[in-house]
């Protein structure tokens, strides 16, 4: 059973949120606040997390952030605001996805699932081998983790995603679309800005090797082995 903490301030929302995910069958923990989110994040072992921006006490980005520190659990972000600047500084913390309020709850839980699933690589294609090695970046499959000449790189939930879908179909174009819909999995609402902040800060943790991570004007991205 797949437990899923809500953290989140109002008590409507939250209540709300907690029974569609029971009704699915995921056992739910809740906080009303974000020292009391990390507590129980110590004590829980989460599957998920569902973390409002606005919280007294201490604010989702300071939750994200130190979570982010010892954990890539999944993180949907909440938010009242509809600045795209929250929503940037979100995925730059770790945030795996962001939904705004108003939301759908039924939306939300498809969102949580598709996290989910892609974590446990349900419904996804698997290399036929554990490892994946191109040019002296390993991405190993089981652990999730990922090497650059033997020494290990810190990739977030997404990022390792989104390399993994590269480096799987070296060579081939991969469209925004496509990226998208592999990644997050539904009809993307936001800006190609948030795509962008995710592959800088990929390039970022790549060094040497971020060359071969290659943008095509207009249309997406490609890994591309150095010879």
């Amino acid at each position: 059973m797949k437990t899923i903490l809500i953290v989140e301030d109002e008590e409507i929302l939250r209540e709300i949120s907690k029974d569609y995910f029971l009704s699915e069958g995921y056992k739910v923990i809740e906080a009303a606040n974000g020292k009391a989110a990390l507590l129980l994040f110590q004590e829980h072992e989460v599957d998920l997390i569902v973390l409002d921006i606005m919280l007294p006490e201490l604010d989702g980005w300071s939750v994200c952030r130190r979570i982010r520190k010892i954990s890539d659990v999944p993180i949907i972000m909440l938010t009242a605001r509809s600045d795209e600047e929250d929503t940037l500084l979100g995925f730059e913390l770790g945030a795996n996805d962001y939904v705004a309020k108003p939301y759908s709850p039924p939306v939300l839980l498809a969102r949580a699932k598709r996290l989910l699933e892609s974590r446990s690589g349900s419904g996804k294609a698997k290399p036929s081998e554990d490892s994946l090695i191109i040019n002296g970046i390993k991405v190993h499959f089981p652990s999730r983790t990922v090497t650059i000449d033997g020494t290990m790189v810190n990739l977030t939930h997404t990022e390792f995603e989104i390399l993994a879908y590269l480096m799987e179909n070296q060579g081939i174009v991969i469209t925004r679309e496509q990226m998208i819909t592999k990644i997050w999995g539904y009809e993307y609402a936001g800006d190609d800005r948030t795509i962008n902040t995710h592959m800088r800060n990929l390039r970022t943790k790549l060094g040497d090797k971020a060359s071969m991570v290659v943008t095509v004007v207009r249309t997406g991205y490609k890994f591309e082995a150095h010879t």
